[in-house]
């Protein structure tokens, strides 16, 4: 089987790792170009009322947008990130803001709502590099767990099928729950190796967004992986990946380069 080879040919600096703490979007499956079609048609279509109103020039949503202020962030940081980087301000409203109302609230809503139609029409599936790494992972007796800002996080592993994969979940409604920060601050990686019972040194962080390997370096794990989705590999190690990789299937056959900041044989794992 596939996933046997992955386990056999594992970089050494991953095997070692007591616990991998994935995120989702980018990472484990596609999503993050149906977050990033949703946030689009949510923010061009406030853009263009608000233009209209004002008699201001349109100017859209952009991938660049998406990938420096919204990307791996929590849905209402993404939209203050980009009103702010824009200059605008509308109300905060409430949690229970329904979509089409016009404030932060409103807006990350009807974000949301626009992501879960994007999701039932067309499913999802994981890459299959990810997939082999999360199966060669789990044969080799590693721990995994899926850490990610969204609150759809169960859905999306349930849509593609790989809920079993994982020994912990710190997704975006836990994160709300626990009153932790979100990426870039480290609290939900924390929380997830928490979770899996190893300390943060003996444990590797495999992130897509810089959001997300900041928060690698900030909580001091043993190795922080980037995964170059949006083909900008010098930004991730720039902001704190160790390595970098296109595709999770490089891992296989121990080529990628670069060190961990402490050795991740180093420590036992965490007491419960």
């Amino acid at each position: 089987m596939a996933h046997a080879v992955y386990a056999a040919h594992m970089h050494p600096s991953l095997e070692a790792c007591g616990a991998v703490l994935f995120d989702l979007d980018g990472v484990i499956t596609p999503t993050a170009s149906l977050h990033s079609r949703a946030w689009k048609e949510t923010f061009d279509r406030f853009l263009a009322e608000r233009a209209s109103a004002t008699h201001e020039p349109f100017r859209e949503f952009t991938e660049t947008d998406y990938i420096d202020l919204v990307d791996g962030k929590p849905r209402i940081a993404g939209v203050r990130s980009f009103l702010d980087s824009r200059g605008i301000r509308i109300p905060a409203g409430t949690p229970n803001d329904p979509p089409g109302t016009r404030s932060i609230h409103g807006l990350a809503a009807a974000k949301d709502a626009r992501f879960n139609d994007l999701l039932s029409s067309g499913g999802i599936a994981p890459y299959p590099g990810s997939l082999a790494l999360l199966r060669s992972l789990r044969a080799n007796g590693t721990k995994t767990a899926v850490v990610s800002s969204s609150r759809n996080c169960s859905a999306v592993l349930a849509a593609a099928g790989i809920t079993d994969l994982f020994d912990a979940s710190v997704d975006g409604v836990e994160r709300e729950k626990l009153h932790l920060r979100g990426k870039p601050a480290p609290d939900t990686y924390l929380r997830a190796a928490e979770l899996t019972g190893y300390p943060p040194p003996r444990c590797a962080v495999v992130e897509d967004a810089v959001a997300g390997v900041e928060a690698g370096r900030a909580g001091g794990f043993g190795l922080v992986i980037g995964v170059d989705r949006h083909h900008h590999p010098e930004e991730l190690s720039r902001h704190g990946a160790d390595v970098v990789v296109s595709d999770l299937a490089e891992l296989a056959d121990g080529s990628i380069d670069g060190a961990t900041r402490d050795d991740p044989t180093s420590s036992s794992p965490a007491s419960s």
